[in-house]
């Protein structure tokens, strides 16, 4: 569903194509896959996943490190599972999730790991100080921005309802198109019963932001459609996401997740990777995101603007 297991909201990656990360392009041309050089600059090599959000934010990665000095290797694969295989060992700088790192963590100790639910990027982080030390990973500073489940109406809804924010909705009826998996999950189905006392008549398994969840809620056949809170499309489809005023959301703060080692040998990858993070919130990444799965625009022109826009670049 969310960047915990291992996707994007499918509107936005259905815009990612690795092809138009032009750092990729660039740096792959530009840097040989030797290991990086002892001391600043040099090679620095990034990986992620592929879908449109994490391709944009992984070249905002490769900017503000090449005006640190380095010389980027971006390399976008499709799933967690893939590059997390040869991280740290291969690979330097991961543009991550809090949640989405930490849980794969643990779970790859313990299958039956009890996952965080807490919504405070800082306690999940230090709460895995043990599994993030034994995979020789550190993480950097989380941003304000996060890319949560989210939960949204139309904007007639809306406001024949009186609705913006889940609790709006205690005690109302609604169906809810979602992830099949949603029912059980205390950050969708679950949560929304016990702690916002909504009475689900029905789930429709239509997916994780799909284009049949959002046509489900605009025809009206359910009143509530699951996505994410940097979902881009939502405000030229006339929906509208609600307030988690309760935060059953756990953290999937945006993350730079780096190879112990590498940041041993090479600090200075932490000022801008920490003030990018800064500059992002939760609503910059949106419109980012709009710009890319609405305006078709590029992720990389994307990247580069907002770099240049916050002076990081």
């Amino acid at each position: 569903m969310n960047k915990r297991f291992l996707a994007g909201a499918a509107a936005l990656a259905s815009a990612a194509v690795l092809a138009g990360c032009g750092s990729s392009d660039s740096s792959a041309t530009a840097a040989d896959s030797g290991s990086p050089a002892a001391s600043g600059g040099g090679v620095v090599r990034i990986s992620g996943q592929n879908f449109a959000e994490a391709e944009i934010v992984a070249d905002m990665y490769a900017g503000v490190l090449k005006k640190a000095g380095y010389t980027p290797q971006v390399k976008l694969v499709g799933t967690r599972d893939v590059y997390m295989a040869t991280f740290p060992k291969s690979i330097d700088v991961v543009p991550e999730y809090v949640g989405g790192i930490v849980d794969f963590l643990l779970l790859k100790n313990d299958p039956k790991a009890t996952i965080p639910t807490d919504s405070d990027p800082n306690a999940v982080i230090s709460g895995a100080k043990t599994e993030l030390s034994d995979a020789g990973i550190t993480l950097l500073d989380p941003s304000q921005a996060k890319d949560t489940n989210a939960f949204f109406v139309t904007k007639k809804y809306s406001e024949d309802n009186n609705v913006t924010k889940l609790s709006d909705l205690s005690g109302k009826s609604v169906v809810l198109a979602a992830a099949p998996d949603c029912e059980t999950r205390l950050d969708c189905g679950a949560g929304l019963t016990d702690k916002y006392g909504i009475k689900i008549t029905k789930i429709l398994p239509l997916g994780f932001a799909t284009q049949q969840v959002y046509d489900s809620v605009l025809k009206g056949e359910s009143q509530l459609g699951l996505t994410s809170t940097t979902d881009g499309t939502l405000d030229s489809q006339g929906l509208v996401l609600l307030q988690d005023d309760k935060a059953i959301q756990p953290a999937q703060n945006l993350v730079p997740a780096v190879s112990s080692s590498f940041l041993k040998a090479h600090p200075d990858v932490a000022a801008p990777l920490n003030a990018l993070m800064a500059a992002l919130t939760t609503e910059e990444l949106t419109k980012l995101n709009a710009q890319v799965a609405v305006d078709r625009q590029d992720p990389q022109d994307v990247a580069d603007q907002f770099l240049s826009d916050n002076g990081l670049s």
